[in-house]
């Protein structure tokens, strides 16, 4: 594909409560055994893009150990590859990445050194398949200088966290607003773009000059009518999952047979790194019902509507539902929990509840697991 690949993934949501306390928004696990960067990067490799950076910053070491093999991802390879690219000190530059057009511009000699002709630029907080293959054929089709994928958000979402579009009958751009207070309409940028590398070096050392640091807000906002700028609508899933509730409803989505058999039986793959662990074990007593349970977990209680990552323990008499626990969770006999999200490494004493009536809770257990 004529086309390089760079994934924003320095990002942190203080919406995201306590669960970004410890890791990147886009090191996020979802759907039981992924992250969320995971789709990002297996729609690059699905789409022919050999050569692909991500961006990290914050909270970047779970990241980081993530995407140490690109293997995983079939970036293995003598031409092109994967490329992880964090904020370097130097002489010219003493700052971290102070937004997305900044963390690019503080890596512009990966873009001077490329041969493509264009850049796919992808956020890692979302979960969607995408070819983006067929975004640069509608890119050039219109002559766009910038294409930007959108797509029309849930009813019940908050358009307010997200750049609201409009679009002529063509796909023109006609208005783009960053995180509106309100705003009419549902259709909303996904935070993927196609631009012209040359275009895209240009744009960004004039904005370094000026001391603008945010890829919309000071690049797609005020150049919306300077420049050719359309927008390719996605008809397929996409969610972006920086707030509680986007995450929690993103997992929950994946309860849903269809949801499942487009993301894990349909053609392209989603693919991530695989762990050796076992499959998960149902002990006597056990009860599952629409739950995804991942390798590694061991159930003795009752799991509904929930969510299990990798290596969790449910002890004898438990009640799990309409919960997400994250990796290697240990709960204690006796204990109900119920519309939690249960924060990784964490054990859950035996004889607990944690049950909300309203909203979601994030439970975060520090206690030690093993007694001397």
């Amino acid at each position: 594909m004529r086309a390089v690949g760079i994934i924003l993934a320095g990002g942190n949501s203080e919406k995201m409560q306590e669960l970004s306390y410890k890791r990147a928004i886009a090191a996020m696990p979802v759907a039981g055994s992924y992250r969320s960067i995971d789709f990002a990067l297996s729609n690059m490799t699905n789409s022919g893009i050999q050569k692909v950076a991500v961006l990290t910053q914050y909270n970047s070491r779970s990241l980081n150990e993530h995407l140490s093999s690109s293997k995983w991802w079939d970036f293995g390879r003598k031409q092109g590859g994967l490329y992880v690219f964090t904020p370097t000190i130097t002489v010219e530059n003493d700052s971290w990445y102070r937004g997305t057009a900044d963390a690019i511009a503080q890596n512009l000699d990966f873009l001077r050194q490329c041969h493509e002709p264009y850049v796919v630029i992808a956020s890692g907080d979302g979960v969607y398949k995408l070819d983006y293959g067929r975004v640069l054929e509608y890119h050039i089709e219109k002559k766009a200088d910038i294409t930007v994928v959108c797509s029309n958000l849930p009813q019940g979402d908050n358009i307010t966290r997200f750049g609201v579009v409009r679009m002529n009958p063509d796909g023109k751009i006609t208005d783009f607003e960053e995180k509106p207070e309100s705003a009419h309409g549902d259709m909303v940028s996904t935070g993927i773009y196609i631009i012209r590398r040359r275009l895209l070096i240009e744009l960004l050392e004039k904005a370094q000059q000026q001391n603008r640091f945010d890829f919309v807000k000071d690049i797609l906002v005020p150049y919306r009518t300077l420049k050719r700028m359309y927008g390719y609508r996605m008809d397929t899933y996409w969610r972006n999952i920086s707030t509680v509730d986007a995450y929690y409803q993103t997992n929950m989505d994946f309860l849903k047979p269809a949801i499942r058999d487009y993301f894990f039986r349909q053609y392209p793959n989603v693919y991530s790194r695989i762990e050796d662990l076992p499959p998960a074990k149902y002990n006597p007593g056990a009860a599952v019902k629409n739950s995804l349970v991942s390798s590694g977990c061991i159930i003795n209680g009752t799991v509904e509507n929930s969510v299990l990552f990798k290596k969790v323990y449910v002890g004898n008499d438990c009640t799990i539902k309409n919960s997400i626990i994250l990796n290697d969770v240990y709960i204690g006999d006796h204990t109900h929990i119920e519309n939690c999200i249960v924060e990784s490494r964490g054990t859950i004493q035996a004889d607990s509840s944690y049950i909300e009536k309203e909203g979601i809770r994030i439970v975060v257990e520090k206690n030690e697991r093993y007694i001397l």
